[in-house]
């Protein structure tokens, strides 16, 4: 069990060592030729596993990937001596213009061509493992021609790759676009998720937005026992980005997907123990239904990342 290194907790984490499984750095927050991002992630290698992962690699934008970015990419890997090396299912730049965003695809068999052929190149120039995630989305395409799950699958089996799968994206996915989530978990390859993400949301009523904010809630909790059920002692990781706790906070989370976890595989090995497959999990009988909350008239819809914005004073 893992938590994301974040700026407000360097201080805490380099001087009292907490007990953490790994952290997991945004690699680029340390794809520079130093400074204090080195530093302090130097003083955090001396301890802790590090494992990397990216935003900003765009693997199915129009342009082919950045050949100096993989570079420093591939520079940092030598640094931290990740594991594996994770980014995103999605599109980030076009004609020149990087939207800073994880931009879903459409779900066609030409990008899934085009995805698996940069995924496997990408892959054989890191000579590390590489896995992309599922992303949260807020809008389908028209000529989307497979599932979400069915494509994501197609793309890690023909580019021999490992998938991060964010559970909490599968249900915001969910919520948003009226599937059933444990469709999505039960049809995907388990033998190929390398590592699993939790966070928390913001449900506005109409839709959820992945703000990375709070605590995991308990369906996406019941999703992520049904994930490690299926794929075993997955690495996990509790992501929180916005309005950041203390660190022991973190880490209590972590500790409540830990205990889920546990219980997973217990359910896991006893069904090994009775002969049958451990991963011989029952899907609900009945589809899956969200509960949709009423929204306060009052609230401000909209989205918010990144932590707090400078506002302007009111008069």
């Amino acid at each position: 069990m893992g938590v994301g290194l974040r700026v407000p907790h360097y201080k805490v984490v380099i001087a009292d060592r907490p007990a953490v499984d790994f952290f997991e750095v945004i690699s680029e927050n340390f794809m520079v030729a130093g400074g204090k991002p080195l530093y302090h992630l130097d003083r955090v290698l001396e301890t802790y596993p590090v494992v990397q992962h990216g935003v900003s690699l765009g693997i199915g934008s129009p342009a082919e990937p950045d050949r100096d970015y993989l570079k420093r990419l591939k520079a940092l890997t030598r640094r931290t001596k990740t594991p594996w090396v994770t980014d995103h299912f999605c599109w980030c730049a076009a004609g020149g213009a990087n939207l800073h965003d994880l931009l879903p695809l459409p779900y066609t068999k030409e990008a899934v061509a085009r995805v698996a052929e940069r995924a496997k190149m990408i892959q054989d120039f890191l000579e590390l493992p590489f896995a992309l995630e599922n992303t949260s989305s807020y809008l389908t395409y028209t000529d989307s021609t497979m599932t979400e799950w069915e494509f994501i699958s197609e793309i890690a089996e023909r580019a021999d790759i490992g998938l991060m799968f964010d559970v909490n994206n599968v249900y915001v996915s969910a919520y948003n676009h009226d599937f059933d989530p444990f469709e999505f978990v039960h049809s995907v390859p388990h033998e190929r998720i390398t590592q699993i993400h939790l966070a928390g949301h913001t449900n506005l009523g109409d839709y959820i937005i992945d703000t990375h904010t709070g605590h995991v809630i308990d369906p996406v909790l019941e999703l992520y026992r049904h994930s490690i059920e299926l794929a075993g002692p997955v690495s996990t990781l509790i992501e929180w980005d916005d309005d950041i706790p203390e660190l022991n906070v973190l880490l209590a989370e972590a500790e409540r997907a830990r205990n889920v976890r546990t219980t997973a595989l217990a359910a896991r090995a006893e069904r090994k123990a009775r002969g049958a497959a451990e991963n011989a999990v029952a899907r609900p009988q009945e589809r899956y239904r969200f509960e949709r909350p009423v929204p306060n008239a009052d609230a401000v819809h909209g989205w918010r990342q990144g932590g707090p914005r400078e506002r302007e004073a009111t008069p």
